[in-house]
């Protein structure tokens, strides 16, 4: 297939998809999406789980190890089946309509807007770091017990600017994720080797050398007081399996640049190849940054430390480590660094969301599963409708503000998805093994099992020790049952009208 941009007609004369995104686009979209605000923030709440340098690196490694062996895996389902929709068409191929629904709507509900609001929320979070009065103090307006503040005002505008970009085609799209993308790729690895060669503390460095393995889960009560437990054996294992659902929810996204198969260029052979270099890109980064953090801060601390260095990695002010391991290279500057630096990660990765989130939604509408008008593209060959509908749900999500929590609770039914999905490559051996596979997985069977098999075990350790937070994920997936039946219904009486 040529390399040159094509626009395509249906045989009706309705525009479809236009196949722009190159490789370096793909990756883009790859990492751009995998990074927001998480690699900011999640090392304090791991380390208090773990306790210590050593548990801390192995915890990133094993996440992004992890998303590196799904993505070296889905890399041959999207070689087979490179069509708008990605993760949730592979899901129908190898299993039925009714798993790939759960999953479509999964995503739709929580997953993808849901993530939207939240990376919306940062980006306005760190804004008001600039800018004050753009702050979740200020009142926007209230209706009786109901209130707005203006910084859901600037998360709802933020998705409106980049909904409207993407609303324009896939070229303004493409050209704001590569952007932003290099952007804070190029800033993180400033600040990454401004923190490794020239900004060591020599005294965080020497405390955590002397506890480089001695985990421990430190916790505090609502009144404040500080209970550390040392971890060994079996209670070591439970604690890395909680540690990890940050650094998975950090890597999590990766899998979106499946959704937008249908505008890539060579798709067969571009889609796997930027799964694999994007994924590989975000651990790197990943592991060099909390690398960095180590070289800064100590990892334990107090949460009533006067500094970053008594508060250490643990007790971050907000667990902001970026900004506190930037606050020993830069002093008073580093909060206004970081608020930089991390709103243009979010807008980058925001973009990279609604980009692509909404081509699952137009893959679920033309399978009859959702609004028949998102199953259409607008004249700029993009799924207007469906952009649409994503952005106002999302919005709602940001002014109701339970998208924190909609998020803990799904991290476990993700899990499940990306499980089912690499168990789908050996399903789909068997049940079409004459389709052509342009990519193989990677070391297949071994690798694609030791992943179900790893993967696996993490979501049965948070099922046990997070129950509060998984049963919930299980009830919303679960609730998709009934709609599923419904949606079908409606479908099948409208056929024989």
């Amino acid at each position: 297939m040529s390399d040159a941009p094509e626009k395509q007609l249906s045989q009706e004369g309705q525009p479809q998809f236009k196949r722009e995104l190159r490789f370096l686009d793909s990756t883009a979209i790859v990492v751009g999406s995998m990074i927001g605000s998480g690699i900011f923030i999640v090392s304090a709440d791991i380390a208090r789980t773990v306790g210590s340098p050593g548990y801390l690196l192995v915890v990133w490694l094993l996440a992004g190890a992890l998303t590196i062996t799904a993505a070296l895996s889905y890399g041959e389902l999207a070689g087979m089946m490179p069509h708008a929709g990605g993760q949730y068409v592979y899901l129908r191929e190898a299993y039925n309509p009714l798993v790939g629904f759960l999953y479509g709507w999964t995503l739709f509900l929580v997953i993808q807007s849901g993530t939207i609001a939240a990376v919306a929320v940062a980006f306005a979070k760190f804004t008001s770091v600039l800018l004050p009065g753009l702050g979740e103090s200020q009142t926007a307006f209230s209706l009786g017990d109901f209130h707005v503040n203006v910084a859901q005002c600037v998360a709802i505008i933020s998705i409106a600017i980049l909904t409207a970009i993407n609303l324009r085609g896939i070229h303004g799209g493409r050209i704001v994720q590569n952007l932003f993308t290099i952007a804070k790729v190029l800033a993180l690895f400033g600040l990454i080797l401004l923190g490794i060669l020239f900004g060591r503390n020599h005294a965080a460095i020497a405390a955590n050398v002397a506890a480089f393995w001695n985990a421990s889960w430190t916790k505090v009560s609502a009144e404040g007081l500080l209970s550390r437990e040392t971890l060994t054996g079996t209670g070591l294992l439970a604690a890395l399996g909680v540690a990890m659902v940050g650094s998975l929810f950090s890597s999590d996204a990766w899998n979106n640049i499946t959704f937008t198969a249908g505008e890539v260029v060579n798709p067969k052979r571009n889609i796997p190849l930027s799964l694999a270099a994007g994924t590989t890109i975000v651990t790197i980064i990943y592991l060099l940054a909390n690398i960095a953090y180590l070289s800064l801060l100590p990892i334990n601390g107090s949460p009533a430390g006067m500094d970053a260095a008594t508060r250490g990695i643990q007790f971050a002010a907000s667990d902001r480590v970026g900004t506190a391991a930037a606050s020993v290279l830069l002093g008073s500057t580093a909060a206004t660094v970081m608020a930089l630096l991390i709103m243009i990660s979010t807008f980058g990765c925001n973009n990279g969301l609604i980009l692509s989130g909404a081509r699952v939604s137009y893959a679920m509408a033309n399978d009859g599963l959702f609004f028949t008008q998102c199953g259409t593209l607008n004249r700029k060959q993009v799924p207007g409708t469906a952009l649409v509908i994503q952005a106002v749900w999302a919005s709602l999500l940001c002014v109701s503000g339970t998208y924190g929590d909609l998020l803990d609770y799904v991290i476990f039914a993700v899990l499940v998805f990306y499980i089912l999905t690499v168990a789908g490559i050996i399903i789909l051996r068997r049940k079409r093994p004459d389709i052509d596979r342009p990519y193989r997985a990677f070391g297949y069977p071994l690798i694609p099992s030791l992943y179900i098999l790893f993967a696996g075990a993490i979501a049965l350790d948070l099922l046990v020790m997070k129950p509060r937070y998984t049963w919930p994920g299980v009830a919303i997936v679960l609730l998709g049952i009934p709609v599923y039946y419904t949606w079908t219904f409606i479908k099948r009486r409208n056929s024989l009208r």
